[in-house]
């Protein structure tokens, strides 16, 4: 029993002593594994809690992002979204149209077509292009290029184009090409009375001529279209932002005559052809209004082909070009002389062959031996002895005077761009020698129709007008009113001046722009050509400019040709120019 007792002792004693080996070991074990699971609880939150922050700053950053898209800058993204499905134009106010005199129309403004594509829509632009050349023209290419644009939205294909032809285009229902009204300048006339005219740009805007002078009130006030399109170009419904429409623009008519006009082109040019030259003026302006009948300069300028228009055929000379007048400016002289009574028109004086002044030598154009000449023969014979003498005993300073009296020296205030300003030296830097040039029409400068308009002093018998093309409005009926003033007095001089010119064409250098019937008066000049601080050798501005005297009619005409080779004479273009109005106005003998 004993044993057996010792035997359950020792196997209790064994059995207790590995369960306090286990009960530790497992205590440990769990503690460990606690402490293990601790960290991996840790480690999981904080894992966790990374990922939240993580999903939490993108969140963030998109819901700022779309607050931005939204909020922000969500204007200025919706504009950029219509801007790229807007199509904007400006649509050309109709041009008011230009009239001559007589109700001729000179430029008006017709319907036209403009066409444009949107590069995008096109499916196959070269198949299109050749369509578009065929009906258009112009090379298939260019409109190729124009198609296959992938930089842009909008491209004009043609601006103002033919309304028969953009019909027949339109029929076609090209991808991508789209059509607007407009209108297109046109000018009936062509080169007759073009450079005067002037012409317009592709958007209606004046560019030169009396299309410029005019322009703000020709041109009217262009309209605005703005419209959205779909994915395939067709507007969209109820999406036109702005459609405003355009204000047509005024008509004028002008003082031009164009049947006249027309004769004085093919006078000009038969000058200019005459004597090998390149540039030519002529002018017919009525002395009692002002208003000028025509006007022109060599060479023309066709406005409905540009292209073929030379260079500088824009520029209208007669009133843009100073140049030194020669000896159609004795008149001023001889209206000094005998404004100032200094000689009357039979009075002489002797003329040696040469005329010694400031270390200068003056000659007649002619050689000529010493004579002695009255005032008459020193006009018709355009003696530049003569005249220089005559003219410093009526005094230097009375020929300034009368320069600036009538307004030689100024502009006449043409309504018409680029009007140039003749020169003079100021009357206290004059030599000797500078009286007795600018006596004969040397050392001092104006344009053609300046000396158109000093003509129609002696004309009208003293009285100086404003040069001026414009007449009225046709749809105000307002009548533009020009001012004009009496500047000279003494009637007798001027009769006498008349006088003198009659003989320059009954018995002078004028004997060519005689028409008989009439009393016709006037002064050839024959003008050295200033260069280089001298005068180029053989080389001349002809001209001639006078009127008919004693009739129901004060029409002044002028006719030059410049730079020529050799002496010459153009009285007969004023006889051609002069012919045609008398019998056109009717002009009779009083």
């Amino acid at each position: 029993m004993t044993g057996n007792s010792r035997k359950k002792g020792n196997g209790r004693g064994r059995g207790k002593q590995r369960t306090r080996f286990t009960d530790a070991s497992f205590a440990q074990n769990i503690r460990q594994r606690l402490r293990s699971d601790d960290i991996l609880n840790a480690g999981a939150l904080r894992s966790t809690h990374y990922v939240f922050i993580f999903f939490a700053i993108i969140a963030a950053v998109f819901f700022l992002r779309l607050v931005f898209l939204q909020v922000i800058v969500a204007g200025e993204y919706s504009a950029q979204a219509e801007e790229s499905r807007t199509i904007n134009f400006e649509i050309s106010a109709r041009r008011g149209t230009i009239y001559d005199r007589n109700g001729e129309i000179l430029a008006t403004s017709v319907d036209a077509t403009t066409i444009y594509c949107n590069p995008t829509e096109v499916t196959d632009a070269k198949w299109e292009s050749e369509q578009i050349q065929r009906i258009l023209e112009g090379n298939a290419e260019d409109y190729e290029k124009l198609l296959s644009k992938d930089s842009t939205s909008f491209v004009y294909v043609k601006r103002q184009a033919d309304v028969d032809k953009a019909e027949e285009l339109k029929s076609l229902e090209l991808d991508g090409i789209y059509f607007i009204s407009d209108s297109r300048r046109e000018y009936p006339h062509g080169a007759t009375g073009g450079q005067v005219i002037g012409v317009c740009d592709v958007d209606g805007n004046g560019i030169s001529g009396l299309e410029l002078q005019y322009d703000e009130i020709l041109r009217g006030t262009p309209g605005k279209y703005s419209g959205e399109r779909g994915v395939k170009g067709t507007p969209i419904p109820g999406g036109v932002h702005e459609d405003s429409p355009a204000i047509d623009g005024e008509d004028i008519m002008v003082s031009l005559d164009i049947r006249l006009q027309d004769t004085m082109e093919a006078a000009l040019s038969k000058q200019v052809t005459t004597y090998d030259s390149e540039h030519g003026s002529s002018v017919v302006m009525d002395a009692d209004t002002g208003e000028i009948y025509a006007i022109c300069s060599y060479p023309y300028l066709d406005p409905t082909n540009l292209s073929e228009s030379l260079i500088g055929s824009d520029n209208l000379l007669a009133v843009t070009q100073p140049i030194e007048p020669g000896s159609s400016f004795k008149s001023v002289s001889a209206l000094t002389v005998r404004d100032a009574d200094a000689m009357g028109v039979d009075d002489t004086i002797f003329a040696p062959r040469e005329l010694h002044a400031d270390e200068y030598v003056i000659t007649d154009a002619k050689w000529r031996p010493d004579v002695i000449y009255s005032l008459r023969d020193i006009i018709s014979k355009s003696s530049n002895v003569g005249i220089s003498l005559a003219t410093e005993k009526a005094g230097f300073e009375n020929l300034y005077n009368m320069i600036n009296t009538c307004k030689l020296s100024e502009k006449t205030g043409v309504d018409y761009p680029g009007e140039a300003q003749g020169s003079m030296p100021k009357f206290n830097e004059w030599a000797k020698i500078t009286g007795y040039n600018i006596s004969f029409g040397q050392g001092i400068t104006v344009t053609p129709l300046q000396m158109t308009r000093f003509y129609g002093v002696l004309a009208t018998g003293g009285t100086l007008v404003q040069p001026h093309f414009l007449l009225m409005k046709p749809q105000t009926g307002e009548w533009i009113q020009y001012d004009s003033e009496k500047v000279i007095d003494n009637d007798q001089a001027i009769e006498d001046v008349n006088e003198m010119l009659r003989g320059v064409v009954t018995d002078g250098t004028g004997k060519k722009a005689n028409i008989d019937g009439f009393c016709t008066v006037g002064k050839t000049s024959t003008a050295e050509i200033a260069e280089n601080g001298g005068y180029a050798e053989d080389r001349y501005n002809l001209a001639f400019v006078g009127f008919i005297d004693n009739s129901n009619s004060n029409l002044v005409c002028y006719v030059g040709v410049n730079d020529v080779i050799y002496e010459g004479n153009v009285a007969e273009g004023f006889k051609d120019i002069m012919t045609s109005a008398i019998e056109q106005y009717n002009i009779v003998p009083n």
